[in-house]
């Protein structure tokens, strides 16, 4: 096989990225989430509440989108608006205990999901994997 025959490693690369996806989208299936929506409930989660514009970077995101968002979490029950005690003028999104709930199944869900598709996967493969990927996030 000469080396134009192979896929690129971008292809490849690229194949596994759409299969994470899939597989993504069917693990949040039972809770009728969508991909972004369970991000902006790890964020959350991860970080406690926070302002709109804060939200929307770290989920590198517009406001605008954000406020979509956050939209369709507080209409769920999921998150709810409140002032910020530091500046009454500001709002901040936070959890309500359903979201919490709702985002640790979610992360047990995930967890589950990584161990099953790395799993193949030795110990030291991972790592290196691992290693890898943060170096081409990171660059």
């Amino acid at each position: 096989m000469t080396d134009s025959d192979e896929e690129s490693l971008a292809e490849v690369f690229w194949a596994v990225a759409r299969r994470l996806r899939h597989q993504s989208k069917r693990t949040l299936e039972p809770w009728e989430i969508n991909p972004g929506h369970a991000r902006a409930l790890a964020v959350l989660m991860r970080h406690g509440p926070l302002r709109l514009s804060a939200l929307a970077e770290h989920l590198r995101i517009a406001p605008r989108s954000a406020t979509e968002v956050v939209d369709g979490l507080e209409e769920r029950g999921l998150i709810a608006r409140r002032p910020d005690p530091a500046d009454r003028r500001a709002v901040l999104v936070a959890l309500t205990d359903e979201g919490g709930r709702l985002g640790e199944a979610i992360r047990a869900a995930r967890a589950a999901e990584a161990e099953r598709f790395f799993g193949s996967l030795d110990p030291e493969e991972q790592a290196e994997l691992g290693r890898i990927l943060r170096r081409l996030r990171d660059d």
